[in-house]
């Protein structure tokens, strides 16, 4: 054998060792990960994940927005005046700021008109005679007044959009639930009401307000 062809030989050993040093490495990385992986059944997944229930959402915070909105109502008539005077000096006095608009919480005594869809409206002493005041009572309480009414409720203690609108909707059903339900709607009409409830200044001139407190006299 010549110096040249046992030189290329040691150069053809030296590359086969490298090569398998390499290969060497890679196994004893992917064996180093394999045994530091911890392999999670489904079910374990789920039962540690944190499920957004509507329900139990509902249940607890209810009564703690009811609270908050009876604490926080302005007579109708003061509010009106408000209003009508400076609808932005009465949303930063009054009310909580919210993506849909300035939310009232309010208070008033009336007497209910002729309804539909649920949907009643009130004439209440002392405010101007263009103002509409509704009230809806169910089946359907739509809105988003309730969840924003306090401040207390934002986005950011939700996962997505879907789940901040179900907790809008969890504290609806909880007001036709504990605050609605015994509400005769055929004998409603002509019948004096205190409501305290909160609403949406989108229209100066609508109020469309959801019930936290509704009796009849």
């Amino acid at each position: 054998m010549t110096a040249a062809s046992a030189a290329e030989k040691a150069r053809s050993l030296s590359n086969q060792t490298k090569r398998l040093i390499g290969i060497g490495s890679i196994v004893v990385v992917i064996i180093g990960l394999a045994l530091g992986t911890k392999v999670v059944p489904n079910d374990e997944v789920k039962a540690g994940a944190q499920v957004f229930d509507p329900v139990i959402f509902g249940t607890e915070n209810f009564p703690i927005v009811q609270k908050t909105i009876i604490a926080r109502s302005v007579d109708a008539a003061t509010l009106a005046s408000a209003i009508a005077a400076d609808a932005t000096a009465a949303a930063q006095k009054y009310a909580t700021p919210s993506s849909g608009g300035p939310v009232f919480s309010v208070k008033l005594t009336g007497v209910v008109g002729e309804g539909q869809s649920g949907i009643y409206p009130i004439t209440v002493e002392g405010l101007p005679s263009g103002l509409s005041v509704r009230v809806q009572t169910g089946p359907a309480v739509n809105g988003t007044e309730l969840r924003d009414a306090t401040g207390d409720i934002s986005f950011g203690q939700f996962t997505n959009q879907i789940e901040y609108q179900n907790a809008a909707s969890a504290l609806n059903e909880q007001a036709k639930a504990q605050v609605l339900v015994n509400i005769d709607q055929a004998t409603l009409a002509g019948k004096t009401v205190d409501v305290t409830g909160a609403f949406t200044l989108i229209n100066p001139a609508s109020w469309l307000i959801t019930p936290v407190e509704f009796a009849t006299k």
